[in-house]
């Protein structure tokens, strides 16, 4: 996640930084949900224009790291919002460059590999040796062992899954977003395609725009804001007709979710469990009667 510079969650919402923030994101359904590429660079260089502005406001040179506190009862420095949104902007321009629709060829996951990858790992070597100031991180356990509630809220992950996405995804058609899967190796392919995805979506939408999001806003507003790009990549993905009734709260509990436990590993647990779900279910609706495991 990205570390945390003054107390975030204390300062009230700016008109200037929740302008660039909101711009940057909407590029997110200008790029994934209208598929209008000029759009989204527009929205993006609009946020980045608006956040540099916000940060000579606060006194920042734009992409020069803040100065030290003077002494240890002041405030931390607000940390540049024009270069942490400058983050979340090389990674979805990663992301954007390929199509999203589901595909299980060799040119198709390859694709997706650069892609996805290059989103994770553009913003962080740029944070980390260029901007040098480690803002973004990967907490796998932060939080310390697991309690009984997070263990039950796995079990209640699957069995939501397994009431809810078959009749999602049987009764609007959503599953025909997703190649027919009726061999062992497109079904192996699926499985492994779908798993990568949901692991890269905490890697990005949390510990990479959430967290850089929440050095400058509020939970709320931060985890709004990473909502908007999380489910429109899902959209484009698949998930669409009413599937945002389903992602826009799976992205807000995630959100939620990485706050209080401080570990990627818990919120990839239930990522991937969700995904469990959504294999079987695709799998079960390719090739009705093979898994008479759903109601659906």
């Amino acid at each position: 996640m990205a570390r945390a510079t003054g107390q975030a969650a204390e300062r009230p919402v700016r008109a200037l930084p929740l302008v660039a923030a909101l711009l940057t994101c909407l590029a997110a359904p200008a790029f994934f949900v209208l598929l209008i590429p000029w759009l989204g660079w527009t929205l993006l260089a609009a946020g980045l224009a608006v956040a540099v502005v916000a940060d000579r406001a606060d006194g920042h040179v734009p992409w020069r790291r803040a100065a030290a506190s003077p002494s240890s009862g002041a405030p931390a420095p607000r940390p540049s919002l024009a270069r942490d949104l400058s983050l979340i902007a090389a990674g979805m321009l990663v992301v954007s460059a390929i199509p999203l629709a589901a595909e299980l060829d060799n040119a198709a996951m390859l694709r997706f590999t650069l892609a996805l990858g290059g989103a994770v790992v553009v913003p962080y070597v740029v944070s980390r040796f260029v901007y040098r100031d480690r803002a973004i991180r990967f907490p796998w356990r932060g939080g310390g062992r697991w309690r009984p509630m997070q263990w039950g809220w796995l079990v209640a992950v699957l069995a939501l899954g397994w009431l809810i996405l078959p009749f999602y995804f049987v009764t609007s058609g959503v599953y025909l977003n997703w190649p027919v899967v009726d061999t062992p190796d497109l079904i192996a392919r699926l499985f492994v395609g779908v798993g990568a995805v949901g692991i890269w979506d905490e890697l990005f939408f949390i510990c990479t725009v959430f967290a850089l999001l929440l050095r400058h806003f509020p939970t709320a507003v931060a985890n709004g804001l990473q909502a908007i790009v999380f489910v429109s990549f899902l959209w484009e993905l698949g998930y669409r007709a009413w599937g945002p009734v389903l992602t826009i709260p799976f992205a807000l509990l995630q959100g939620w979710i990485f706050l209080r436990t401080r570990s990627l590993a818990y919120v990839v647990t239930v990522h991937l469990l969700f995904d469990a779900v959504v294999f079987l279910v695709l799998v079960h609706a390719h090739n009705p009667g093979a898994l008479p495991l759903f109601l659906v």
